[in-house]
């Protein structure tokens, strides 16, 4: 009863309800900063619009949603001569070796032997350090900076910077070569097909 009474009365004071409303205000102004993280990756970009975008899926499970920016009005992946970024939104949780084999697995599929062993293996070592694992709802964003190479980022930061076009050209070939895994994504991200 006397800690009840005693409660009541510091809630009831002027003094008690100020309090309450800074601390209020002071978490309503965290979201306010989040945003201003947020795309980074856009800097390297600022006109760019989203052209297309798809889900991928495994055995019906959504595993992402990926969506292609580019400032060129009609994108081109064979002949494109200027930046463009791949941003990919998870729906599940996949770690960072499981993306990296998977990244090196369709790079070897498409091209075969053209890399030699030593590449892929400095290839599979900048991956490592490039890549995070992802939960449902984590971002990773890939900019193609063409004859510099890529960046790498998360939804709040710069991962890495791989200056190697040729590891650049590889990589985003596993979505936009027409030889890709999944044909009616790359055409999505294209934007012909809704």
């Amino acid at each position: 009863m006397l800690f009840n009474s005693c409660c009541k009365n510091r809630t009831n004071t002027p003094k008690g309800i100020s309090l309450k409303a800074i601390i209020l205000a002071g978490l309503l102004m965290i979201p306010l900063a989040a945003p201003v993280c947020a795309n980074v990756w856009r800097e390297q970009l600022p006109q760019a619009r989203a052209i297309g975008s798809g889900d991928l899926r495994w055995f019906g499970l959504k595993i992402y949603t990926a969506r292609l920016w580019s400032e060129q009005t009609r994108f081109d992946p064979e002949s494109s001569t200027s930046p463009f970024a791949l941003e990919l939104t998870y729906h599940r949780s996949i770690s960072r070796e499981q993306f990296v084999k998977t990244s090196l697995d369709e790079i070897t599929r498409l091209f075969a032997n053209r890399y030699s062993a030593a590449t892929l293996k400095r290839w599979e070592a900048d991956m490592q350090r490039a890549f995070t694992d992802v939960n449902a709802g984590d971002q990773l964003i890939g900019v193609y900076l063409p004859e510099v190479g890529c960046r790498f980022y998360n939804s709040r930061q710069l991962l890495a910077e791989i200056r190697d076009p040729e590891f650049a050209k590889a990589f985003f070939a596993i979505w936009f070569d027409e030889r890709t895994k999944d044909t009616g994504l790359r055409s999505q991200l294209l934007g012909s097909r809704k």
